[in-house]
């Protein structure tokens, strides 16, 4: 890699006390690092550029015995921000799904007696369910066909975790958040050929890959927190103590330094030990293992969990060691935040802050609420289509809004279809706001086909199974023949605006406008040099009207608004009636100008 020193953390009874050589053309030992715990030796190495690839050995001598370690130092893997490490921006269209509800394609791979959790019961919704790597693979046309550009799954890393108590009952770590060893991929997911076999299929097809990262926090049962080098690798208090998830006290000039260490090492639950970032050695380790999963599995891009409860400086150091080894990769934090200052906080900003964020951007979470709303209350002079407006008219503080990722719900959030009432009406304007708006859109597996429910009395019931992805399902949703007349209506809904949108320059990479809101519409338009894009979204009870004229500035130029769901063509010269509960989509055309603005 660019960076020439390396970090080996060796584990191994009374490994300290064994005398040890390194031996490899190229490679220095700076020094070694001995610690509390004498099971742990920390070899601190640089490797110079003209290395030679090979299996660096690590010999060590107790009394009569020696015992060798093998290290491979490898080749670069060719390609590095062309065929992987692309990087993810608001070109992308981004398929959320969690690999164990989604699909099982090996069901050998259910149980392993040596695993702590050995159960795969769909009867139980807060039990394993056997969904694995290769049910994704079954299904890149089916994802393909949808529109989406790139994959994200919930982790794959091993989470080797036994049933724990949670205010739901005895759940599994089927969402894979429970990480036990994190150079692992787990093997009921199919392993590490598996995931290599997914990377390698989703990039022949051109689908980019983003991997799921949690460095906040490790399962109870992490190999190395059964032997832990050092006590100071976890953050511990006298007593249990929960953070308080108040991320105002990270950035609040106001708090007290006490708020602040409850909501960054405060623990989430007992069984997920809060890790210490700030311990240089066990960042270290899961800096270099983030550099060795994008290198090894080849992927394109990060989205990192619990991201508002880790330690700034760590982050900055984690991101800013990704980019000088991919220069194109990018990562997307999860910072669940309620305003628009505080998700600018946590990514590249134009905050006069005294920590500022080097991460590429976040999960947008105000802007996921200000939709929602736009779609649920009546126009107010803050509230409905008006709350998305101004939180929109907040992107100032952002250094580019348009690496921040949109959605309208995830794995941890109500179903969208749920929240729309299950209205169809709704339905759409949620889905045409997402397509169209600025930004980086994400869509969560099975709200193509309106699955539905709300998080009661747990996540695990926005968690279910996608039907047809498991033996028994009685109807193959993943087909058109399977879904119901409805369900199909909506799966092309989504399905034209996405596959347009890959090909639109205005709303994959043009400057955003929008009009104040008039009662309920909501006017915006997506634009640049070769395609004007107008949206129209009507969230009041009856029908409003449009007059091009009123927005002159974007629409002078052009003869015809031409509805890219239907294809109807409207002239520019008269008004528009837009009924109510609907959104339009309209691309702006002139004869002449082939669509071209006229300057």
């Amino acid at each position: 890699m660019k960076n020439p020193h390396l970090q080996l953390m060796v584990h191994g009874s009374n490994i300290s006390r064994a005398k040890y050589q390194v031996k490899y053309p190229g490679v220095r030992v700076d020094s070694v690092i001995k610690i509390k715990n004498p099971n742990y030796l920390f070899f601190n190495l640089t490797i110079s550029p003209n290395t030679k690839p090979g299996n660096l050995e690590l010999v060590f001598q107790e009394g009569d015995t020696n015992y060798a370690l093998q290290i491979p130092l490898k080749q670069p893997i060719p390609g590095n921000g062309k065929t992987y490490a692309r990087g993810i921006n608001s070109s992308d269209f981004i398929y959320l799904l969690m690999p164990d509800r989604f699909c099982n394609g090996e069901p050998n791979n259910d149980h392993y007696a040596n695993m702590r959790d050995t159960v795969a019961d769909r009867k139980n919704p807060l039990a394993r369910h056997g969904g694995d790597l290769q049910g994704v693979i079954n299904h890149l046309d089916y994802i393909q066909q949808l529109g989406a550009t790139t994959l994200w799954l919930t982790p794959v890393i091993e989470n080797d975790m036994p049933l724990e108590k949670e205010p739901s009952g005895m759940l599994s770590g089927y969402h894979g958040y429970w990480f036990t060893d994190h150079y692992e991929i787990d093997k009921r997911m199919g392993g590490k050929e598996a995931y290599l076999n997914l990377v390698t299929a989703a990039h022949k097809r051109g689908l980019k890959i983003i991997q799921d990262a949690v460095y906040n926090h490790i399962g109870a049962e992490h190999w190395f927190m059964k032997d832990l080098p050092d006590s100071s690798w976890i953050n511990w208090w006298p007593d249990y103590q929960n953070t308080s998830h108040r991320e105002q006290a990270i950035f609040d000039i106001h708090a007290s330094s006490k708020d602040r260490e409850i909501m960054e090492a405060g623990w989430f639950v007992p069984h997920l030990p809060d890790l210490n970032l700030r311990n240089p050695l066990l960042a270290t380790y899961l800096i270099q293992q983030a550099i060795w999963m994008t290198q090894t599995f080849q992927l394109d891009g990060w989205r990192v969990d619990t991201y508002k409860y880790c330690d700034p400086t760590f982050l900055n150091n984690l991101n800013a060691a990704l980019e000088k080894e991919f220069p194109s990769i990018t990562s997307l934090g999860e910072a669940t935040v309620n305003s628009v200052a505080a998700g600018a906080y946590f990514c590249r900003n134009n905050l006069s802050v005294s920590w500022k964020s080097n991460l590429t951007g976040i999960l947008d979470f105000p802007v996921c609420n200000a939709m929602l709303e736009a779609l649920k209350k009546n126009y107010g002079w803050s509230d409905g289509v008006m709350n998305l407006y101004t939180t929109l008219a907040e992107d100032m503080l952002y250094k580019n809004p348009m690496n921040n990722c949109i959605f309208l719900d995830n794995h941890d959030r109500d179903r969208f279809y749920s929240l729309a009432g299950e209205d169809f009406n709704n339905f759409k304007m949620g889905i045409g706001l997402l397509l169209t708006q600025r930004g980086i859109p994400h869509l969560y597996y099975g709200t193509e086909i309106l699955m539905k429910n709300f998080k009661n009395p747990s996540d695990a019931m926005v968690r279910e199974d996608f039907p047809g992805g498991f033996a028994g399902d009685v109807k193959n949703k993943f087909m058109a023949s399977g879904r119901t007349d409805s369900e199909n209506v909506a799966f092309d809904y989504v399905s034209k605006l996405a596959n347009f949108r890959k090909t639109s320059s205005a709303l994959t990479k043009g400057a955003l406008m929008q009009y104040i809101p008039s009662k309920g519409l909501y006017v915006y338009f997506r634009y640049d040099a070769d395609q004007t894009i107008l949206c129209a979204l009507n969230s009041d009870t009856v029908t409003a009207s449009i007059s091009f004229q009123d927005y002159a500035e974007r629409t002078k130029n052009f003869e015809t608004a031409s509805d890219i769901m239907t294809g109807n063509d409207y002239p520019v010269s008269e008004k528009m009636n837009i009924p109510a509960r609907s959104i339009f989509i309209l691309e702006l055309k002139n004869r002449l100008t082939a669509n071209k603005v006229v300057h």
